[in-house]
This record gives structure tokens, C-alpha cells and sequence, in this order.
């Protein structure tokens, strides 16, 4: 996979200028960069799904597999059997097989039917028909999907569609895979799996990923994609090797950026002493000339510092004071209808000023519990009793709460600020000057995080619910937003499945679904929790 010259502009917005990359065949390859820079377009491009303004992005023909971020499935009727089976067309080759051989038997001097059959045979030895079965099994069972392989997809959370979507992708078998941000909906288990799997997956792998300790395990290439210069450039190692390498190369250009800004003063102070000097010191004039020469080169062709992208700041102090106890659940009873009971005399309250984490298998309804306090759903039976003194931000983790047709200036407006102060909050999440005219849905997933983000802050308020808040931001956004948090004087409920992020924002107590039980928080038991649950749910 190449590319040479590859060129592509949204508007006034450039995505690439000329870049340029080779990828061997069956290469692991992570790619990095921050959000923005044209990460998933790259997957968008190998997919036919847009066309460059100019340039090459060749694919030699490969069959690619592609799990993007947000998970849409055509035909949500089909069971999740069907739907990882039919990944490898066998039944479909097989059919065509023995039509072909009934042609034949018809006619056995058929040169271009007998060819056909030998293809269709190749594409049935590649799909290992004899074994496909016991691979299908084998992902099942690692990725834990037998307790619902019969359920159809439109029955299952989000987590799990993901996660059978995932489990279907690695049964294809595709020439090329392309993973856009593949753990956000893994268990430690499953990811595990994951990991070994890829790492002996005979195919290519591209991955984008924020998940630095996954590209660790996995990759053996990393792919830059250059949001200031526009570039690509190809790494060989994993993440780390390629921050080593990073560092050795500011190292290198820090010691030329210093070593020309000395030349620069030596020349400039004797240039500017021999335009000093008398008329008639014609050697100091000449050697003056001489040096004025070397200092427009040096000029010209200095080195550049490396641009340092700004960070993300975040105003978090409350503008109301919370109520000791903002919210109270009282029996409650929920089911999503012609489905199993989620919660059955659930009851806790949340303190004001705590960190309240709620985790659970996938499908208990963590993220459906987030959506009853907020009152997007009813109880069947029970209560929740919210404090009118309880001012709550809900970050929604598939970004609900945005309109992807409106600007990022018109998602985050409200009455309470003029244009100005908006677009200054917008400053302050990385959206500058024409960024905030852009419409929300031509934005990466990070860069929609950020505008989530953005919102939801402006309204100072003294209680966060959230959800998943660190899915599609680059590791230093995570660890800035993660330091917010914890510093933020309100209370927060958070569901999460960064183990780093509930550390760092200083969880105090814990629900675990669905047995509805409170918990202190202790690091091993969230350790426990995470390697036997998923990340998202319904």
C-alpha cells in the first residue's frame, strides 16, 4: 500500500500536501496523530469512501475490512451468528461451485467453466472452509460472545454490537485490516485475545488508536500523520521506539536550531561591523560582503523550531453550590421493552463532592442508568429524586447532545454568553478563528469530543454525569481533562473503562451492576471488574 503526491483539501482546511508513504504487505502499523489530522480520512481514502484532490493512494487491489468508530449495521434483524458467518462468503462459493459443476457436467469441455471452478476452489481454500467453523468458535468464545450469539443485533447495547462487529471483521479475513479506534469496547479479556490475534493475523493491520499500550503490543510500524506540515511519515518500531526516535530527532534539530542561531549572531555582529567601518578598510568590506553572503543562506535555509500545539483548558468551578445529597435512587425497576429486567429495587444516593463510578458486565445498563437520572427515560417502577439545588452536564458518549449540522459555534451557544466569550471557551478547546464555522459533522470523533466537552463546561455546573469522556481523545487530552476532573468541587458519576482516568480522578465509591451493590472504591476490585467487563452498554 503507497502513496505518492497525495493531496487533499476540505475548503480552505488542508488535510495533506503532497505526502508520501509505502507499506509493506503484512506490516502492523499504528497510526498517530492529533485529532484533526486526518487520521480516519486516511481510512476513508483506502476506501474508496472519497477521492483525493491530486496524488496516488494505491491499495493493490486488496480486500479491506474496515470497523470504524461508531458501529452501524445494515441488517439489525440478523442473529449474531449469522452475522460473523456470513464474513466469509462460503455458503455463497459453495453454491456457485456446484452450479458450475452441473455446467460442466453438461458440457466437460468447458475450458472457462472448469476455470472458474479452480478460482472459486482458491477462494474456498483461502477461506479454510474445512476449518472456518472452529476459527468462527474459537473468536466467539474469546471475545465472550456465546451468552447472546442467538439474539439479533438490534437487541443488543452498543458495547456488544461493537464488540460482534469486531469479532466479525477478524473472521473475514480480509487482505487489510482497518481498526479506527478497536478498544474502546473491549474487555481486558477480550483485548488480550485481540492482541495476539492481530500480532499473528497474516494480513496488513492499520490501526488508530489513542490506546498507546495497545499499539505496543501489536505494532511494528508507526504511520505520523502531520497535522501542521501535512505529512506522512513512516516509523519503523512500536510506540515507543517511535517516541525515542521523536525525541532523538527534536534532540538533533534543537542542536542545529542552536548552533545556526550562533552563526546567525556571529555573522550579523561582524556584517554589521564591517558596514560600519571606514570607506577605505576595503578588506573588512570585502570580508564584510563575504559574510553577508553566508548570512542570507543560513537565513534562508534556517532550520524550523517545531510547532507546539496548544492545549486544551478547561474552567470547571460550579456556578451554583451543590445539596449534600443532589440525587437519590429509590427502588427502582427498569426494562427496555420485550427485554429482561435491567434493575430490580435498585436504591444508593450520590454525596455531594464525591466520585461515583458505576461498572458492570456489557448490557447491564450502566449507560442506561446515566440516561433514567436525566430523564431521557422512565422507570417502570421506583424513583429518582434530583435536588433542585442540583445543576447537572451530561457528556454523552456517543455525543447525543451535539447537532451534526449546526457549527461548532452554534452546538456550544447559549444565552448566558455573547459570540465573543463563545468563541474564547472554543479557544481554549482548540477551535480557532474559521474552526468554529465548521460544521459539526465533517469534525473527527476527538474533535467532536472536544466541542462535547466545550458545552457541556459552559454550563458550570455542579454535577457531571458522564459518559465514557475519554473515548477518541489523544493520551496528553486525557491525562489534562483527567486532571480537571479531579480537581473539579462538584460531584461527578462517571462510567468509564480508562483504568487510568478513574485512578486519576480520585473515584470514591462504586456501583456494580447488576447486582446493585455499593462499594468503596479499591484499586484491585476495579482492576477485577475491568478484566471481566466491558466498557459500554445500552
Amino acid at each position: 500500500m503507497r502513496a505518492e503526491n497525495l493531496t487533499l483539501s476540505f475548503g480552505t482546511n488542508v488535510i495533506y500536501d503532497s505526502a508520501e508513504f509505502n507499506i509493506p504487505t503484512r506490516a502492523k502499523v499504528g497510526i498517530i496523530g492529533v485529532n484533526g489530522a486526518g487520521k480516519t480520512t486516511l481510512f476513508k481514502l483506502m476506501l474508496g469512501q472519497i477521492q483525493p484532490d491530486s496524488g496516488i493512494l494505491d491499495t493493490g487491489g486488496a480486500n479491506l475490512g474496515y470497523l470504524p468508530q461508531q458501529i452501524q449495521i445494515d441488517n439489525p434483524d440478523i442473529t449474531v451468528w449469522d452475522f460473523i458467518a456470513t464474513a466469509r462468503p462460503i455458503k455463497k462459493l459453495e453454491s456457485e461451485l456446484n452450479d458450475l459443476y452441473v455446467a460442466l457436467a453438461n458440457n466437460p469441455d468447458d475450458e472457462n467453466v472448469q476455470n472458474q471452478i479452480s478460482v472459486i476452489q482458491d477462494r474456498l481454500d483461502y477461506y479454510d472452509i474445512y476449518n472456518a467453523e472452529t476459527a468462527m468458535l474459537e473468536i466467539i468464545e474469546n471475545m465472550q460472545l456465546g451468552d447472546f450469539i442467538d439474539c439479533k443485533i438490534a437487541n443488543l447495547s452498543g458495547g456488544q454490537k461493537s464488540k460482534v462487529a469486531f469479532a466479525r471483521l477478524l473472521y473475514s479475513l480480509a487482505d487489510v485490516l482497518l481498526l479506527d479506534e478497536p478498544t474502546n469496547h473491549l474487555d481486558m479479556a477480550s483485548r488480550e485475545f485481540v492482541c495476539d490475534y492481530l500480532r499473528r493475523y497474516k494480513g496488513t493491520v492499520l490501526i488508530i488508536s489513542h490506546d498507546t499500550e495497545f499499539l505496543n503490543k501489536i505494532v511494528n510500524k508507526i504511520l505520523f500523520v502531520d497535522k501542521t506540515t501535512h505529512k506522512i511519515t513512516l516509523f519503523d518500531g512500536n510506540y515507543d521506539d517511535y517516541k525515542i526516535k521523536v525525541a532523538q530527532m527534536r534532540a538533533r534539530r534543537a542542536a542545529r536550531i542552536a548552533d545556526e542561531e550562533r552563526q546567525i549572531k556571529h555573522l550579523s555582529e561582524f556584517v554589521a561591523r564591517a558596514n560600519a567601518a571606514s570607506p577605505t578598510a576595503h578588506t573588512i568590506k570585502r570580508v564584510g560582503h563575504t559574510r553577508a553572503a553566508q548570512l542570507k543562506k543560513i537565513l534562508a535555509h534556517r532550520t524550523q523550531r517545531d510547532v507546539e500545539y496548544k492545549r486544551v483548558k478547561m474552567d470547571l468551578s460550579p456556578l451554583h453550590e451543590g445539596a449534600r445529597f443532589p440525587i437519590m435512587v429509590d427502588n427502582l425497576w427498569f426494562r427496555y421493552a420485550g427485554q429482561k429486567l435491567l434493575y430490580r429495587n435498585l436504591s444508593f444516593h450520590i454525596t455531594g463532592g464525591e466520585r461515583f463510578l458505576i461498572v458492570g458486565e456489557n448490557g447491564v445498563g450502566k449507560s442506561t442508568l446515566l440516561k433514567l437520572i436525566m430523564g431521557f427515560l422512565t422507570p417502570e417502577r421506583g424513583a429518582i429524586d434530583i435536588n433542585p439545588k442540583t445543576d447537572i452536564a451530561y457528556y454523552a458518549q456517543e455525543q447525543e447532545q451535539l447537532n451534526p449540522e449546526k457549527t461548532v459555534l452554534e452546538n456550544v451557544a447559549c444565552p448566558e454568553y455573547s459570540d465573543l466569550q463563545l468563541r474564547a471557551a472554543l479557544a481554549n478547546f482548540l477551535f480557532f478563528d474559521m474552526d468554529v464555522f465548521k460544521r459539526v459533522g465533517v469534525l473527527s470523533p476527538g474533535e467532536r469530543a472536544r466541542v462535547a466537552l466545550c458545552k457541556l463546561l459552559l454550563r458550570r455546573p455542579n454535577m457531571l454525569i458522564l459518559d465514557e469522556p475519554t473515548n477518541h481523545l489523544d493520551p496528553e487530552t486525557q491525562m489534562i481533562i483527567g486532571d480537571n476532573f479531579h480537581d473539579f468541587s462538584g460531584t461527578i458519576i462517571v462510567v468509564s473503562h480508562n483504568p487510568e482516568f478513574v485512578e486519576q480522578i480520585g473515584i470514591t465509591r462504586m456501583l456494580v451492576l447488576p447486582a446493585g451493590r455499593i462499594e468503596d472504591y479499591d484499586h484491585e476490585k476495579l482492576e477485577y471488574y475491568y478484566s471481566v467487563n466491558s466498557s459500554d452498554d445500552k
